[in-house]
């Protein structure tokens, strides 16, 4: 059990650290308040990034590229963070991508970037003490398992509290708003992936002659997907597409056209949320090798004009990897414009993690988006 332990030990460490241990008026320990003091101190070491820029830690294992562009309908709605050292346990690092819509959309994908980070934090740390403690359960025997199904069952309860606490937001309208979340969390050589709606992670790994070639790592929530269908139609939801937008199936209401959203997953979107539309993260892991280069975590207007394996190879081509994900959203931008005629650019953001760094510095460095 040396593994959790370490981690036990690290949590242990780095909430006495910050002497934040509030309590409740019951004297219960308030778990919320030691991860948002963790934050702003991980915030002060330059280990949390919210904006275009590189997270390179020394001594780290990662290497983290970040760049997202407005489009051309707004504000732009996407927002992403990473948090390298994550939880204050130096073999982690967090990566999330949001992607909101509807009016209060950007709103809703800001919330959901800082409460899914500290309530999934907080859950896992309540599985890891649940499991230490269960007489039934042996972390010795299967660890990889028993990893997986901790990340998951915090996961499951993370997005469950995110988006009931969205609905009861005093300050944000999300009836018709919402936003999808993308994250995934590295631990040591594994990775862990949970996605909620139609962004995209892909990894880059190196077959046997020698070339890089994608690995699709999650699903796009579309309301087309049959399973996805299915359960929409089973609420009364319906999906079809419009007239003017042909293969472009949306999620409507029973007897009007509305909201019309283009994905069957997402945080927010009450309006919805009784016929089809959940928030139920799809979570899996993959171990990490010597092969696997680096993975792309995306939002869908990269994934509407970009192929998995353009992608990869506009990341491996970028010859400064602090420009990595820039590149990528430079190239999607170009090829929505000759492809997407007419039709106004999405904004389009992308974090690139690459798993073998050869940096040695410890700083973010912010980059200046292009007008």
């Amino acid at each position: 059990m040396g593994h959790f332990s370490s981690m036990f030990n690290g949590l242990a460490r780095s909430f006495s650290l910050k002497k934040r241990k509030n309590c409740t008026g019951n004297g219960k320990y308030d778990g919320r308040e030691a991860v948002e003091a963790m934050a702003k101190e991980a915030k002060k070491n330059d280990l949390i990034l919210r904006s275009s820029g590189t997270v390179n830690v020394n001594g780290s294992k990662n290497f983290a590229s970040l760049f997202s562009r407005r489009g051309e309908k707004g504000v732009n709605q996407d927002c992403f963070i990473v948090w390298e050292e994550f939880g204050c346990q130096e073999d982690m690092i967090f990566c999330g991508i949001f992607d909101g819509h509807g009016p209060w959309g950007h709103f809703v994908a800001k919330k959901v970037r800082e409460s899914i980070v500290s309530s999934l934090l907080c859950n896992w740390q309540e599985s890891l003490a649940e499991a230490s403690v269960d007489p039934d359960l042996d972390l010795d025997s299967d660890k990889k398992l028993q990893r997986f199904n901790i990340w998951k069952d915090s996961y499951l309860k993370a997005c469950a509290a995110v988006d009931q606490e969205l609905e009861h937001h005093p300050k944000i309208d999300t009836f018709y708003s919402g936003t999808t979340a993308l994250t995934i969390v590295r631990q040591g050589e594994v990775i862990f992936i949970a996605n909620v709606g139609d962004s995209r992670a892909v990894l880059a790994t190196t077959c046997d002659d020698g070339n890089l070639v994608p690995v699709q790592l999650t699903i796009d929530f579309k309301p087309n997907l049959p399973q996805e269908t299915e359960r929409i139609i089973q609420c009364n939801g319906r999906v079809f597409c419009l007239d003017d937008e042909s293969g472009v199936h949306r999620l409507w209401l029973p007897d009007e056209e509305s909201p019309g959203l283009a994905m069957s997953r997402a945080f927010g979107d009450y309006c919805v949320k009784d016929f089809g539309l959940i928030s139920v993260p799809d979570v899996t892991q993959r171990h990490i090798t010597s092969k696997d280069q680096f993975v792309v975590l995306a939002t869908d207007g990269v994934w509407d004009v970009v192929s998995n394996q353009e992608a990869v190879e506009i990341v491996s081509a970028t010859p400064d990897r602090a420009k990595a994900a820039k590149c990528l959203v430079q190239c999607a931008v170009r090829a929505w414009k000759r492809k997407r005629r007419g039709i106004a650019v999405d904004d389009i953001s992308a974090i690139v993690l690459f798993f073998h760094s050869n940096h040695f510095c410890h700083h973010i460095y912010p980059v200046t988006a292009p007008k």
